[in-house]
C-alpha cells in the first residue's frame, strides 16, 4: 500500500512540475495578488475604523481625535497598497520583458473543440485521454446549451506608450515635452460582457473596472514644478538620469463591442455564442478618478553622489477624469487607444493619450 501511495505522489508531482508556464497564466496570478492586497488592506482599515468609532462612542476620545486617527490609518493603508502593488507592477514589467524576449510562451487556443480534453504530462511527453463517444458528445452539447450565459467575464491587461495632446491636435505630439517611446502605461482590470439580445448575436455591452499606471518622462533635463495654481516645466540644475511623473487612476470603462465570431449551430438548429474567436471592435469611453501622483527624479549632485527623489504632490492634476476609448483586434489581442477629454493639469489644454496592445482573456 505504501509503495502505491509513493508512486501516486511521484506521479502527481511530475504532472504539477511539468505544466507549462504561460504569459496569460502569470498575468492572472499577478492580478489575483493585487486584488488580495487591496482587499486585505481595506478589511484591515475597516476594523481599525470600527475600533476608533467604539472609542468615540464610549467617550474615550473626542470627535476631532477620532477624525485624526481615521485619517492616519487611511493614509497608512493607502501607502501600504501603493508599496505592495508597486512590487507586483515591477514583476509585471519583468514578465512583459520576458514575453518580448521570447522567454515565456503564450497559451494556444483551439478552434476545433469548445471543451478541454483530459491531459497529463510525464517529462516532455503529453498524454491525452478522450472518453467521448457519440452519445457523450450529444450530452455535452445539451449541457452547453443549458449553461449558455448572456453575460461573461474577462480579465483585461493593456500596455503601451503614453503622451499628451495640446488643444486636441494630434500633430502636437511632434512638439511634446515628453519622451514618446519612454513614456509608458499599464492597465489591469476586470470586465463583464453582456449580450444586448436574449438570443445569440454579435453585439455586446462591455463594462468593468480597471487600474492604470500612467508614466510621463520629460525631455531636455526638465522637471514638473508646482507654482500656485499652475504646473510648470523647468530645467533642472543637475544632470538627470530619470525624470518621471506617474499618476495612478481607477477607471470604469464602458464599450459597445461587435464580436464577429461565428456562432455555433447544433444538429437540432440551436445556436450558441462563441466569443473572442474572430475580429472584435469596441467603441466607448470611461470615467474615473486619480488615486495618487508621484514625481521620481534620479541625478548626481555636485559631489557626484547618486540621489533618488520621490516627490508626492498632485501637481494641480484633475482628480476626476473621463474620455473616449476604442479597440480593434483578433481573438483576445487588440490595438487599443484611450484619450482623456478633460485636461491633465488644471488651467491647461493638455490631455493624456495612450496607445498600445490590449488582451481580453476569458
Amino acid at each position: 500500500m505504501k509503495r502505491i501511495l509513493l508512486i501516486l505522489v511521484l506521479f502527481s508531482t511530475t504532472i504539477a512540475v511539468s505544466q507549462e508556464k504561460t504569459f496569460e497564466k502569470e498575468v492572472r496570478k499577478i492580478s489575483k495578488r493585487i486584488e488580495r492586497i487591496t482587499e486585505n488592506q481595506k478589511d484591515s482599515l475597516k476594523l481599525k475604523v470600527v475600533a476608533i468609532d467604539k472609542r468615540l462612542e464610549s467617550g474615550e476620545i473626542t470627535k476631532t481625535t477620532a477624525n485624526t486617527l481615521k485619517s492616519e490609518v487611511a493614509s497608512y493603508h493607502a501607502r501600504r497598497i501603493e508599496v505592495l502593488v508597486g512590487e507586483q507592477e515591477r514583476l509585471l514589467q519583468l514578465l512583459v520583458q520576458d514575453k518580448t524576449n521570447g522567454k515565456i510562451a503564450s497559451a494556444e487556443e483551439s478552434d476545433e473543440v469548445d471543451e478541454d480534453d483530459n491531459t497529463f504530462t510525464v517529462g516532455k511527453t503529453t498524454f491525452r485521454l478522450n472518453f467521448n463517444n457519440d452519445e457523450n458528445e450529444d450530452k455535452i452539447e445539451k449541457r452547453d446549451r443549458r449553461i449558455q450565459r448572456r453575460t461573461t467575464s474577462q480579465f483585461v491587461f493593456a500596455m503601451g506608450v503614453n503622451n499628451v495632446l495640446k488643444d486636441h491636435e494630434f500633430s502636437s505630439l511632434n512638439d511634446s515635452d515628453y519622451k514618446f517611446w519612454q513614456s509608458h502605461f499599464y492597465e489591469l482590470g476586470w470586465t463583464w460582457k453582456t449580450r444586448f439580445t436574449k438570443e445569440p448575436s454579435q453585439l455586446y455591452f462591455k463594462y468593468g473596472v480597471s487600474f492604470l499606471w500612467n508614466n510621463l518622462r520629460l525631455e531636455n533635463n526638465s522637471v514638473h514644478v508646482k507654482n500656485g495654481d499652475l504646473t510648470e516645466i523647468q530645467v533642472f540644475d543637475d544632470k538627470l538620469s530619470e525624470s518621471r511623473l506617474r499618476h495612478v487612476q481607477m477607471n470604469f470603462p464602458m464599450h459597445v463591442e461587435w464580436d464577429f465570431s461565428k456562432n455555433k449551430t447544433y444538429k437540432d438548429g440551436v445556436k450558441r455564442d462563441r466569443t473572442n474567436k474572430y475580429v472584435r471592435l469596441g467603441l466607448g469611453g470611461f470615467v474615473g478618478f486619480k488615486l495618487g501622483t508621484r514625481q521620481y527624479l534620479e541625478y548626481k549632485d555636485a559631489n557626484a553622489v547618486a540621489i533618488e527623489e520621490m516627490q508626492k504632490e498632485n501637481y494641480n492634476m484633475n482628480t476626476v477624469n473621463y474620455g473616449l476609448s476604442a479597440y480593434v483586434g483578433y481573438r483576445s489581442t487588440s490595438l487599443y487607444v484611450k484619450y482623456d477629454l478633460n485636461p491633465l493639469f488644471k488651467n491647461t489644454e493638455i490631455r493624456n493619450i495612450s496607445m498600445g496592445i490590449r488582451l481580453d482573456l476569458d
